[in-house]
């Protein structure tokens, strides 16, 4: 048997799934390492959000993470995008802390999707779900095209990781 080197990262058990459910949603699921409290934090807590929320193959970071988490608060992200800085803000329309969020995409204009996460306490475990729902089955077509929804499995992986 080989012992695993100290520098070596730990094999992830946990698999994260993207699977469109519909014309308009799509759907990221993965059980997730840590109580709802501790996964609720990280998706709530800007030090910590920024801390995994950008796949590192990306090769982009977070440049500010503003968030205002309650019912009616805001959020905005800037990236350090070329040839400028990327920004991503909406609104919360529900927060259930260690349970569920649920924002706006305002960015995208009318075809902006809206994001619903929510948390599943398995003993020492999470289920974490989020699901984009769109504002059309094209609106969802062209994100994919985009490729601005191939980075969940990474990201999802990131937020596991810490």
């Amino acid at each position: 048997m080989e012992a695993r080197k100290e520098s070596e990262p730990t094999p992830m058990k946990n698999r994260t799934t993207v699977e469109r459910k519909s014309e308009r949603e799509l759907v990221v699921t993965r059980t997730l390492n840590g109580p709802a409290r501790i996964v609720f934090e990280a998706w709530t807590r800007p030090e910590l959000f920024k801390r995994w929320w950008v796949p590192k193959s990306f090769g982009l970071s977070l440049l500010s993470c503003d968030m205002d988490v309650r019912a009616g608060g805001t959020y905005r992200l800037v990236f350090n995008a070329s040839p400028e800085p990327m920004a991503f803000f909406g609104r919360y329309n529900e927060v259930m802390p260690h349970a569920r969020l649920v924002w706006t995409n305002d960015e995208g204009g009318e075809d902006g999707a809206v994001t619903t996460v929510t948390f599943e306490e398995r003993g020492a475990e999470t289920l974490g779900v989020l699901g984009d729902l769109y504002h059309s089955k094209e609106a969802l077509d062209a994100a994919i095209a985009s490729g601005s929804t191939g980075g969940f499995r990474e990201t999802f992986e990131q937020l596991d990781e810490l």
